[in-house]
């Protein structure tokens, strides 16, 4: 049963990567027309691109591991990107392979590659988190992680971003819920481009989320709100 749920769950993040994308080229910057629809575009994208961990604050030991993948969809708070991109896209989804290591004292690292079907849109991403309190039978797990994520494949967009989080967690027998506080910088650089300018924008960021451990596999959500964008994902994996 057990096994069942994990490859329902594993089979239903990669349809994500598959979902209908209409075709998006990013390369049609121009089409925004104006410095604030450039700057919308970089607040939706950092809510959208920026890293996402899914995971609680409880470190993965020196001997752990996790493997897996996880999708979302990412609400925009406007049509910038559907503009910039000559698509009907407000809803952004991402498919992801993301990796995490445990290290000694307590630290973890992890990295994530996107390739956004259907459109020109590739990511890279890693992450560093240390666990201020590992956590026990009654004490909650607390961390404080940074993340960074670089888009590529678009050549008339630099993008990047950066994040620092604060991450609660408490297991309760295979059930790991988490939630924390954060705050994303995102960085948007126009390439071959008259009329527009780089902006850096600073987005406030909640979420909270389950994991929830079977055995060798692992599934879980979250919900994450960064900036005024709502982001919706579920992933699955094996860990050790």
């Amino acid at each position: 049963m057990r096994h069942a749920i994990a490859i329902i769950v594993a089979g239903s993040v990669l349809g994500i990567a598959a979902t209908a994308v209409a075709a998006a080229d990013l390369n049609q910057l121009q089409r925004l027309g104006t410095q604030s629809s450039f700057r919308s575009l970089t607040e939706d994208l950092g809510a959208g691109l920026s890293y996402k961990s899914m995971s609680p604050a409880a470190p993965l030991g020196v001997t752990g591991f996790e493997l897996g993948l996880d999708a979302s969809f990412t609400h925009m708070n406007s049509n910038a990107f559907g503009t910039a991109s000559n698509s009907s896209i407000s809803t952004l989804p991402l498919a992801r392979l993301r990796a995490q290591k445990g290290l000694p004292f307590d630290i973890d690292i992890g990295a994530s590659y996107t390739q956004v079907p259907g459109t020109n849109i590739k990511l890279w991403g890693a992450e560093l988190r240390y666990a201020i309190l590992a956590g026990g039978v009654a004490a909650p797990a607390v961390a404080i992680r940074g993340s960074y994520s670089k888009l590529s494949g678009v050549d008339q967009l630099g993008f990047d971003t950066k994040g620092l989080d604060l991450v609660i967690s408490k297991g309760f027998i295979g059930l790991t819920p988490y939630g924390g506080i954060g705050r994303v910088w995102a960085n948007g650089t126009p390439r071959n481009l008259v009329g527009f300018s780089s902006e850096s924008v600073g987005l406030n960021k909640v979420f909270a989320g389950v994991n929830f451990g079977l055995g060798l596999f692992a599934v879980g959500g979250e919900f994450d709100r960064t900036g005024s964008s709502n982001t919706y994902s579920v992933k699955a994996g094996v860990r050790w």
